[in-house]
């Protein structure tokens, strides 16, 4: 078997911190003050995943590259998994309530459901189900 990691830490950039994490809060997630200044902070998505979520200042000095302006370009979609399509409608609704916007509208393909929603950093967020039992089937 090939490389495997025990951990995956993806760096956002924000322009916000604060307001960020009250983003990020409202809709359930937690963080680690450990990892947490006001440049940066840990977003724990479970045990073995995070976010970084860096102030644009702070993340240029990881890179050399430009800051993809999000609201007009695409740098990725952050697919999070739920576990039930009531999960999905439940954490959608609550980015949305908290300023986000709605990036798709909910799809249906019977064995997965999601439904995406854009952060207020314009970052990409797809919340998804499967049932994994009718996967199998499709």
């Amino acid at each position: 078997m090939g490389f495997q990691s025990d951990q995956l830490f993806v760096n956002l950039p924000v322009k916000n911190l604060k307001e960020t994490v009250d983003f990020f809060t409202k809709i359930g997630f937690e963080f680690n003050p450990q990892f947490t200044d006001d440049n940066a902070t840990c977003m724990i998505i479970n045990e073995n995943t995070f976010v970084m979520l860096l102030v644009e200042e702070f993340f240029k000095t990881f890179t050399h590259k430009e800051i993809t302006d999000a609201t007009t370009n695409a740098e990725a979609i952050f697919a999070i998994s739920a576990n039930s399509r009531e999960q999905v409608d439940e954490i959608v609704k609550k980015a949305l309530e908290a300023g986000g916007k709605e990036s798709t509208e909910p799809i249906d393909h019977g064995f997965m459901y999601g439904w995406s929603f854009q952060d207020i950093n314009n970052h990409l967020w797809e919340v998804m189900y499967m049932d994994e039992s009718r996967a199998q089937q499709a």
